[in-house]
């Protein structure tokens, strides 16, 4: 997924990003970005607020242009857009942009037309979209009427409406309750499935974890890019081994084995082991341990959320620009 400096030979990509930077006066809102994402792929933009990740939207949509560097969107500069890519990408912004005194409906066939779908399609696709973000009850409704989640989910239709190859969508799930945001995902692995393009920024680490591939954004700079499993396993070092004995544990004993990155003992009877491989680790633990007097109790395998490999690569990164300036 990374990209280099030619954009280029990227050109199959619906989405490239090379070296890409906007700056606003003396404020850097993103630093040198490179991305490559691959047809039928969900890249999640996760990051702090205030970290560039609309700023990056705004230039991949072309409301934006770039300070620096270079980026496609279905083989065109977004300056460049030509009317028949526009009609190709569909775009959720955060903010709420639809017609207020427009019903729901209204607004979802109004999308429908602006890019062109005939009535017999238009027609499917509004009652398709309004059942999907569950809004038929209220698709006779105005829109400056709904409540803010119910305008959120009305964004997300009109988003949707035209069946786009490559879909942009800023904070899709923010107000919307635990059962619609797992039927907002499985639409959009649908849409995957069916090869389309999502690219999707989020503050929800919850709605990472969905994603293909997620991008790190921190301070306008991509401090991390992986998938949300590899994302885990680099922000600890490794894979995490929790054991509990039956009496005071030597952590020492457990430090110099073969594939052990790191140990932690919050208490005198429990140690919290990194390892390479923690299947081939735990049984060196459990035999090193009992040699040395310790009976293992249990020597589970813990699997840290990504909210805690979030905030540790976030803390990581902010941390490491201090060190080389000290």
């Amino acid at each position: 997924m990374p990209c280099d400096d030619r954009v280029n030979e990227y050109a199959a990509s619906p989405v490239v990003m090379a070296h890409v930077t906007r700056r606003f006066g003396d404020v850097v809102a993103v630093n040198d970005a490179s991305l490559d994402v691959p047809a039928g792929t969900i890249l999640g933009l996760i990051g702090p607020s205030g970290s560039g990740k609309t700023t990056m939207v705004r230039m991949l949509t072309g409301t934006l242009a770039p300070t620096g560097g270079d980026l496609q969107v279905l083989g065109e500069r977004p300056a460049d857009f030509r009317r028949e890519t526009r009609e190709r990408i569909g775009y959720m912004p955060q903010q709420f942009v639809l017609y207020p005194h427009l019903t729901a409906s209204e607004n979802v066939a109004f999308c429908a037309t602006l890019f062109g779908l005939f009535w017999w399609r238009r027609r499917r696709r509004v009652r398709e979209v309004l059942e999907l973000t569950q809004l038929v009850e209220a698709k006779g409704r105005l829109a400056k009427d709904l409540s803010g989640g119910m305008q959120r989910r009305l964004a997300l239709a009109c988003a949707l409406v035209h069946e786009p190859d490559v879909l942009f969508v800023d904070e899709p799930t923010a107000g919307l309750d635990p059962l619609l945001r797992q039927a907002v995902w499985e639409e959009f692995r649908r849409l995957r499935d069916a090869g389309r393009t999502l690219f999707v920024t989020t503050q929800s680490v919850t709605d990472a974890e969905y994603c293909d591939h997620v991008a790190l954004l921190v301070r306008g700079t991509i401090v991390a890019l992986d998938t949300p499993d590899a994302l885990r396993r680099a922000a600890f070092g490794g894979e995490i081994v929790e054991i509990r004995t039956s009496g005071p544990a030597d952590a020492g004993v457990v430090e110099g084995l073969p594939g052990i990155v790191a140990v932690q003992q919050p208490a005198k009877d429990r140690l919290v082991v990194v390892a390479e491989d923690a299947g081939a680790a735990t049984p060196r633990i459990t035999d090193a341990l009992a040699a040395a007097g310790a009976r293992v109790l249990t020597a589970d395998k813990y699997e840290p959320t990504f909210d805690d490999a979030f905030v540790e690569l976030v803390e990581r990164s902010q941390a490491e620009p201090a060190e080389v300036a000290s």
